[in-house]
C-alpha cells in the first residue's frame, strides 16, 4: 500500500484577516466550518490539520516550523525577521505602514530636529526606519491605540492604515510611509524542503491563486459578424487569444475571452461600436492558468 502523505499544518489568522481568509477558501471549494469557540475547525480538504491563531503567532510558529502553511500580514513578518517562503500575494487586507505626528509639532511639514518619542508596535521596523532617517529618537512600544499618544505621552507615531480615517480623527499627519502590506499565504522553510508536503502545499496554492485570477477577471461573451471580427478581437484583452466558434448558419461567430475588470468599462463599448452584439458579461468562479 502506498505511503500515506503527511499532515499539512494549516494556519488560518483570527481578527480582522479571519473573514477574508475564510471567503478566498469558500470560492476554492475549500469549507471552513467552525463556531465561535473552536480554534480547530474542520477543513473540506484532506490531509490538513488547521487552527485559528493570532497573525503574530502563526508567523512565529511558521518561523519555528510547527506549523506547515498560513496566512499572516507582510507588515508583521517584516517586524519579526521570520524566514518564510512567500507563495502567494492576495492582495487582500491592504494597509499602508506611516509614520504621522501632530500637526503642530511640524515644521515645514516634517518632524523637528530635536528629540523624538516614537511610539508604535512596530518596534524593529521603526529603529530602522529612524536610523536610516538619522533621526535623534527613541522607541515607546505602545500596545495597540497607538494613535492616542501623541502629543502627551509621544511626538510620533507609526502606525498601519487602511484608509487615514483613524489618523485624522485623532488630528494626525502623515510625514513618511515606511511600507505597504497586504495579507500573504506563507509555508515554513521545513515544509517547502519535504518533496511530499511542497506538492500538498502547491495544490493549495493553485485552488487559492484561482479565485484571485477569478476575482480580477470577467468572462465576455458575444456575437459578431464575420466581416468584424478582426476589428473586435483587435480590442478584446484576454489571457492568451479569444474563443472563436462559428455560429450557425448566420455566417457569423461567437467570442468569448476573460477580461481584466478593470477594463470593462472601455472594452464594452469598444466591442460595441466595432460590431459586437448581444454581448453578456459574467464573473468566473475559478481560474487555473
Amino acid at each position: 500500500m502506498p505511503a500515506q502523505p503527511p499532515t499539512i499544518r494549516f494556519a488560518i489568522p483570527k481578527g480582522r484577516m479571519y473573514d477574508a481568509a475564510v471567503a478566498l477558501l469558500a470560492e476554492a471549494g475549500v469549507r471552513v466550518a467552525a463556531s465561535s469557540r473552536d480554534y480547530r475547525p474542520s477543513v473540506s480538504l484532506p490531509g490538513f490539520d488547521t487552527k485559528i491563531l493570532k497573525p503574530r503567532a502563526i508567523i512565529e510558529m511558521l518561523d519555528a516550523g510547527a506549523r506547515d502553511l498560513g496566512f499572516a500580514g507582510a507588515d508583521w513578518v517584516a517586524e519579526d525577521g521570520a524566514d518564510l517562503v512567500e507563495l502567494l500575494d492576495t492582495g487582500l487586507d491592504s494597509v499602508r505602514l506611516v509614520a504621522a505626528a501632530p500637526e503642530s509639532i511640524l515644521e515645514g511639514g516634517q518632524l523637528p530636529g530635536r528629540p523624538l518619542i516614537v511610539a508604535t508596535e512596530y518596534v524593529s521596523l521603526a529603529e530602522r526606519w529612524i536610523a536610516d532617517r538619522g533621526l535623534d529618537a527613541r522607541v515607546l512600544r505602545s500596545f495597540g491605540a497607538t494613535e492616542v499618544l501623541p502629543p502627551e505621552d509621544a511626538d510620533c507615531i507609526i502606525d498601519n492604515t487602511a484608509t487615514g480615517s483613524t489618523l485624522t480623527a485623532n488630528a494626525l499627519r502623515i510625514v513618511d510611509e515606511l511600507a505597504t502590506s497586504t495579507t500573504r499565504l506563507y509555508a515554513s522553510r521545513a515544509a517547502m524542503d519535504d518533496a511530499r508536503k511542497r506538492d500538498g502545499i502547491a495544490r493549495f496554492v493553485m485552488l487559492t491563486r484561482s479565485v484571485l485570477e477569478a476575482r480580477r477577471r470577467a468572462i465576455v461573451e458575444l456575437n459578431v459578424p464575420a466581416d468584424k471580427l478582426d476589428a473586435v478581437v483587435e480590442v478584446l484583452p484576454c489571457m492568451r487569444e479569444p474563443t472563436v466558434s462559428p455560429l450557425r448558419g448566420s455566417g457569423g461567430y461567437a467570442v468569448k475571452a476573460a477580461v481584466p475588470r478593470d477594463e470593462l468599462a472601455s472594452v464594452i463599448p469598444a466591442i460595441k461600436a466595432r460590431g459586437g452584439t448581444d454581448i453578456l458579461v459574467t464573473r468566473p468562479q475559478q481560474i487555473v492558468l
